[in-house]
């Protein structure tokens, strides 16, 4: 994979819902789920899925292989050495970006739900990136939504990107609790991959975070994987012109 420059003002961020690396075919293949991620070439990556609902949770990304195959390296937000992630969100980073202290969150509903919130250094700029995962009811998803809110809005200010399977088969309603605080990003039909019908996946970005491009992949490998295409967008870290007072 090629490596990127800490310097770069571009940044791609994926989020995917690998579905515990079952595919299409019914068949558990981690590689596949790695090959989609190599295909993106992205700098981070939002997991959804990502570990077994058995004891422990264990991972099923082999830790030894990911680097080597998508040359990233996973955020440690598992609370265990068998997890990849929290409630199964797991976090995949360039290697060189250093990163702060990890929030698990458990989400309220009827399911177990959880987010994972880190802070990287992108190279010059520090970011906030949030993985989620929301509950298959509205009812549920709005009192998550209400939670998510208040524990990002005791954080300090950091400009930030949410990225998830947020469930909401709805393009205009559901997500309002996000949207007043954020910019809610849908790139496209993303499930199920053998007919489109939702845009489950989604990205929200604090109103600072400029954007280049967004889209859903979908590949000869991507519509095998997963039940879900992955999304992709592209943030532009370019900082803010400094004001100057005409005094």
């Amino acid at each position: 994979m090629k490596e990127k420059s800490r310097l770069t003002s571009k940044l791609r961020v994926v989020s995917y819902n690998i579905r515990k690396a079952v595919g299409t075919d019914r068949r558990r293949r981690p590689g596949r789920v790695l090959d989609v991620v190599a295909e993106l070439s992205p700098d981070i990556v939002l997991l959804q899925e990502a570990d077994l609902r058995l004891f422990g949770r264990p991972t099923v990304l082999p830790r030894d292989v990911i680097e080597a195959r998508t040359g990233l390296v996973p955020v440690l937000v598992a609370r265990n050495d068998r997890s990849l992630g929290w409630h199964g969100n797991a976090i995949l980073a360039r290697p060189d970006m250093l990163h702060g202290p990890v929030i698990q969150i458990d989400l309220p509903g009827l399911e177990p739900r959880g987010a994972v919130i880190a802070e990287l250094d992108t190279g010059g700029r520090r970011l906030r990136v949030v993985a989620a995962h929301l509950g298959l009811l509205r009812t549920s998803r709005r009192s998550q939504l209400d939670a998510l809110n208040a524990r990002l809005t005791n954080l300090p200010g950091l400009p930030t990107v949410i990225g998830g399977d947020f469930n909401e088969w709805s393009e205009r309603e559901g997500l309002g609790r996000l949207a007043r605080h954020y910019e809610i990003v849908t790139p496209g039909k993303t499930f199920h991959v053998r007919r489109l019908m939702a845009s489950l996946d989604r990205f929200a970005l604090s109103r600072e975070l400029g954007r280049a491009a967004t889209g859903v992949h979908i590949s000869a490998t991507s519509r095998l994987a997963s039940d879900h295409f992955p999304i992709w967008i592209d943030l532009d870290l370019t900082p803010p012109p400094l004001s100057v007072d005409g005094g």
